[in-house]
């Protein structure tokens, strides 16, 4: 049975299956969150080159069952733009994804979201899905969770809470599928990781139907708050881990 645990060990399995449904549960509940809070986890559990291919695995399966969930929501006039950007974006990462120091990027981005909480979204965000596809996309290449700035793109839509979590599901589903293909063509070996992810979708989607019943229960105005909140504390602790390694490097 060793499969199921991808050698980590039962202890470590069972902690990273518990996180994946509270990640879950924290972004079909809230509109994100979850995802970075798993990638805390995998940082401190897993082996360093398996942290963002297998994050994005498991988020490719997490995302996918909240789209397929909510699926009526989506604003799919965004979705196609979104997926060719998303794309190119993918496929530029993966040729630099070696080269430039994520430390740096953590940082940029997360003083994007700060500025986009605080100011209204740039217009950019609000005119091109296809650009925010592929700027996400091309980030999530080096520290893997961007559903932060996804977020500040769907927010810039002005949709309501179900559709907010619809859209930014599948947009994330999107990311994560060509990040995903893009780490496979590279050489990762996800098979390793088969069991492991496996149990972290299905833990996911357990959380995904638990957070969505709390989703349909959230008036617009406390959603809203929520979801500043959360990206607020995202971005200061992307800026914090990203200097952090700067200072310490």
């Amino acid at each position: 049975m060793d499969w199921l645990h991808a050698g980590l060990g039962w202890p470590i399995a069972l902690v990273l299956t518990g996180m994946s449904f509270l990640g879950s549960f924290v972004t079909a509940a809230f509109g994100l969150g979850g995802g970075q809070l798993m990638l805390a986890v995998f940082a401190s559990l897993l082996p360093a080159p398996a942290i963002i291919p297998v994050h994005g695995l498991v988020q490719l399966g997490s995302n996918a069952g909240r789209a397929a969930m909510t699926f009526r929501h989506v604003a799919a006039g965004v979705v196609g733009p979104f997926a060719v950007g998303a794309l190119i974006g993918a496929a530029l990462g993966g040729l630099f994804v070696i080269q430039l120091e994520p430390a740096v990027l953590q940082v940029a981005v997360g003083v994007f979201v700060l500025w986009s909480v605080a100011m209204k979204p740039p217009g950019f965000l609000r005119r091109s899905a296809g650009l925010a596809g592929a700027i996400s996309s091309f980030l999530t290449m080096f520290f893997g969770a961007t559903g932060p700035f996804v977020a500040t793109f769907v927010k810039s839509l002005q949709l309501d809470r179900m559709s907010h979590t619809a859209t930014h599901a599948t947009l994330m589903t999107i990311q994560h599928l060509l990040k995903t293909l893009v780490f496979g063509f590279l050489g990762f070996t996800f098979s390793v990781w088969g069991g492991l992810v496996a149990l972290l979708i299905l833990a996911g989607l357990a959380g995904t139907y638990v957070g969505r019943h709390v989703l349909l229960k959230i008036d617009e105005t406390r959603f809203r708050q929520s979801l500043n909140l959360i990206l607020v504390l995202l971005a200061l602790r992307l800026i914090y881990a990203g200097g952090r390694s700067l200072l310490m490097g």
